[in-house]
């Protein structure tokens, strides 16, 4: 009988165990898929446990965690039972950072990307596509941009989210000088310039974030905030 509760002791270990680590690759993938990048860890890991993810595995690994203390014999084995939930929580914490790492470097890249892969290089759209794109690579970006915005004959526009503390127009104040680019408008809000019939424009819209545009010179006001 002895040997029978050991052996279903075991079993149940080894059914949390798995829980346990199903539910850190579980909280992994959904913050490296719909995590805030701009989030601490801390915030990144009260996320997953807000939108129910963590606290469903959380809750599961708990009540087999019950079990297996109620059915375990030895004092091993419930302190086993006990700690996995604590370390299920702390490797939920340790992964968070590298899930948003993750997102960050497949989701969004350092310079605004206006090409697609349905891109067919014929056309006034085409054309105006590259014209934009050669325009956002003709200088240092700060931010990272990912793949919402719009895309027409007059110019593209991609919002940016920012990871750090930075004066963003400041950059742009210094960096499209020197690639050569005139700056004919800066009101502290908005920044535009201009080079060979080309035209770029950044606007803050908030403490993290802001919209990018280039396009035709003729197009005015271009880069709006979405909200």
């Amino acid at each position: 009988m002895r040997i029978s509760r050991t052996i279903v002791g075991a079993g149940v270990l080894a059914v949390e165990v798995g829980l346990a680590v199903l539910g850190v690759v579980v909280q992994y993938g959904f913050t490296a898929e719909y995590g805030n990048i701009t989030d601490s860890p801390l915030e990144g890991f009260r996320w997953g446990f807000s939108t129910g993810i963590g606290a469903v595995a959380l809750a599961l690994v708990g009540v087999v965690a019950v079990v297996a203390v109620l059915v375990s014999s030895k004092l091993g084995p419930r302190l086993v039972a006990v700690a996995i939930p604590v370390l299920m929580v702390a490797g939920m914490l340790a992964i968070t950072p590298f899930a948003l790492r993750h997102k960050l470097e497949l989701q969004y890249n350092a310079t605004p990307q206006c090409l697609s892969s349905e891109d067919s290089g014929f056309g006034p759209g085409s054309r105006a596509m590259h014209r934009s794109q050669q325009a956002f690579e003709s200088f240092e970006h700060v931010g990272h941009f990912g793949g919402g915005g719009g895309t027409g004959v007059g110019g593209c526009d991609r919002s940016f989210i920012l990871t750090n503390d930075v004066d963003v127009l400041q950059h742009y104040r210094s960096a499209l000088p020197e690639a050569g680019w005139r700056v004919v408008e800066d009101d502290g809000h908005r920044l535009r310039a201009e080079r060979g019939g080309m035209a770029f424009e950044v606007v803050i819209c908030g403490r993290t974030d802001g919209v990018v545009w280039a396009g035709r010179v003729g197009q005015s006001g271009e880069a709006r905030c979405r909200r």
